[in-house]
């Protein structure tokens, strides 16, 4: 069986702590869960580590109602590392993993991971049909020799943090509170690809981002925004577009970032988007010179609001 063979791949050297789940942005809610499990691994001299799933269960359980993501793989990862779990063991999640018990998984799991515990959030589910919650984790906990610690939910002003609430959040362009959500700025990376040039033309150059719009990649809603863009190791004060372009007729949705103070040529280059606040709602002018006084006005706006955060 593939999951059997990836998990066997990591082939651990110490008995292990771990944590399950796809943790989508990694945002705070997850990392208080990751704080203690490193905590408690340290205590117990176990490594801490996270099983984690791609592409996310959701996908393939229910491809026609698919969520959008709010981190892909790659900074999944790059956030496990960086907040010093010892293991990250990416899992293919596919109908024939979805169709595991809760037992069969856990089984595998402990063998091939050398589990000495797991430490989940009060919702845990797992394995077929969402069997395996905490009274049925705890009862295997208890048959295969392993501990169960359930963390309390994470709140801030009174909210449980989830992706879902962050989504929703992100939806409506509150980016200050999906800040605080995550634990930190939500960001975009792409490629820059070649455009039309409206932005050089009006005196705002853009970097229009190879973002895929039906990806599955979750959005800020069509606005204007304040960004922090990231490109050759730099940081450059940015107003980012997320939306049709209505002044010209667009309807294809897009993501463009006019870096403030940038010299040189941007094309092909990697960018991450940073995005701290809405500025306003993207709107139709009546003109092209309309357009360029209303983005001279965002531009200094995003200067002032970004003057604390580049200092």
């Amino acid at each position: 069986m593939e999951i059997e063979q990836e998990l066997a791949n990591i082939a651990p050297q110490e008995e292990t702590l771990l944590t399950i789940g796809v943790f989508d942005g990694v945002h705070a809610g997850h990392r208080y869960l990751l704080e203690k499990l490193q905590q408690r691994a340290a205590e117990k001299n176990l490594l801490s580590g996270v099983v984690t799933f791609n592409p996310h269960p959701q996908s393939v359980l229910h491809p026609h109602n698919q969520l959008p993501e709010l981190s892909n793989l790659e900074d999944r990862i790059r956030a496990f590392q960086e907040l010093g779990v010892n293991i990250v063991a990416v899992l293919t999640f596919t109908p024939r993993v979805a169709q595991l018990s809760a037992q069969e998984f856990m089984s595998l799991v402990k063998k091939q991971l050398r589990m000495r515990g797991v430490m989940v959030g009060p919702d845990f589910t797992l394995g077929r049909g969402g069997e395996g919650n905490i009274n049925l984790l705890r009862a295997l906990g208890r048959e295969m020799e392993f501990t169960v610690e359930v963390i309390p939910p994470y709140t801030i002003n009174g909210e449980v943090v989830s992706s879902t609430l962050i989504r929703r959040a992100l939806a409506q362009g509150d980016m200050r509170k999906v800040e605080r959500l995550m634990g930190r700025y939500f960001h975009l990376r792409g490629k820059v690809i070649t455009s039309d040039k409206r932005g050089r033309v009006l005196g705002f150059p853009t970097a229009n981002l190879d973002i895929p719009i039906t990806s599955g990649q979750a959005l800020p809603g069509n606005g204007i925004y304040a960004t922090i863009a990231q490109v050759d190791g730099k940081q450059f004060p940015s107003a980012t577009n997320i939306g049709i372009r209505p002044t010209f007729g667009e309807r294809e949705k897009t993501v463009e970032t006019h870096l403030l103070n940038y010299k040189g040529d941007l094309y092909g280059k990697d960018i991450r988007v940073e995005f701290v606040q809405k500025l306003r709602d993207e709107q139709r002018f009546p003109s092209s010179e309309e357009l360029k006084v209303q983005i001279e006005k965002d531009v200094r706006e995003v200067e002032a609001i970004l003057a604390k955060d580049l200092k």
